[in-house]
């Protein structure tokens, strides 16, 4: 019997089959960045870049069926604007689209609560599509974004080694705390980081700071390393493996010059450094790794979500 693949192995397979999409034009422009960041990136014909990522949200699996109506607008909305902040873009337009379960009956509060979130943060929904079905309300949002002229994005694929790594808030807990509801997109910190010159990389963590960092250490090409009593764990979780496994944190991971202190000003200020990048050793793979109090290193690439 066929085993189904899980969430890993899936993206694995769509990055390879998509390989061949950057540098790929047409009316459209021309395609700079596919599958395998927080957003693909295309050039417009006027010479603009523009930033697009989905998200969904699943009952039962981001929230909780009984979370308050206006709490589940505001992420399904968030979760897409949070990897334009990855990106160091800022957002312009959005789409949603929703498969809402027979005799749901607060689909007016529902879509109101969205268009309200997106306009909140400037990408206003113009557009969309709506099915009814058996199973649980999910949602998907689209979410277009556009850098600052002049201003390249941020990509998984920029870590150098000698690199320091920061984050922009506090990591783990997020369920318990309620933060994965709540949280704010770290947009200013994705744009000044994107202008800066010095901050290397980013990306969203969503899955996890084991599994996410973990992405940008293979993108880049080399090995990050983590040092778990630099971490700030949320006091709403066990200890440092916790906080870096349990994800739906929405803070950014910036990978940045070495430098006396924070690569940019934030609101809230950077914590760190907690890490960082160095270039592979013989017989190593490239991604990360997290150092316990104790020294020994730990593979992060399974610390983190998997949907499958």
């Amino acid at each position: 019997m066929k085993q189904t693949p899980g969430e890993s192995e899936l993206l694995e397979h769509i990055y390879q089959r998509s390989a061949g999409l950057p540098g790929l034009s047409g009316a459209f422009g021309e395609v700079v960045v596919g599958p395998g960041d927080d957003c693909a990136v295309v050039r417009e014909p006027g010479g603009g870049l523009l930033l697009i990522g989905v998200d969904q949200l699943v009952a039962g699996r981001h929230f909780d069926p009984e979370t308050p109506i206006d709490l589940v607008a505001r992420k399904a909305v968030a979760r897409a604007v949070s990897d334009i902040a990855a990106m160091g873009g800022r957002p312009c337009w959005g789409l949603a689209a929703g498969v809402l379960p027979h005799g749901f009956d607060r689909s007016d509060a529902l879509f109101d609560a969205m268009a309200e979130w997106a306009g909140h943060w400037g990408c206003p929904l113009i557009g969309g599509d709506i099915a009814f079905g058996p199973g649980p309300l999910t949602l998907s949002v689209t979410v277009a974004g556009r850098m600052d002229p002049g201003t390249p994005p941020l990509l998984r694929s920029g870590a150098r080694p000698g690199d320091e790594l920061w984050l922009t808030g506090q990591i783990g807990g997020s369920l318990p705390s309620g933060w994965h509801l709540r949280f704010e997109p770290r947009l200013d910190a994705g744009v000044t980081a994107a202008a800066s010159g010095v901050v290397h990389a980013a990306i969203d963590l969503s899955d996890g700071l084991g599994r996410d960092a973990d992405r940008v250490g293979r993108a880049s090409g080399v090995r990050l390393e983590i040092d778990a009593a630099k971490l700030p764990a949320s006091h709403h979780c066990r200890g440092w493996h916790d906080a870096c496994r349990e994800g739906e944190d929405y803070e950014l991971l910036l990978v940045a010059e070495p430098g006396s202190g924070p690569p940019i000003d934030a609101d809230p200020p950077l914590i760190g450094p907690i890490g960082t990048a160095r270039a592979c050793r013989v017989g190593e793979r490239p991604g990360a790794v997290i150092i316990d109090p104790h020294g020994r290193a730990h593979d992060a690439s399974a610390m983190g979500w998997d949907h499958g």
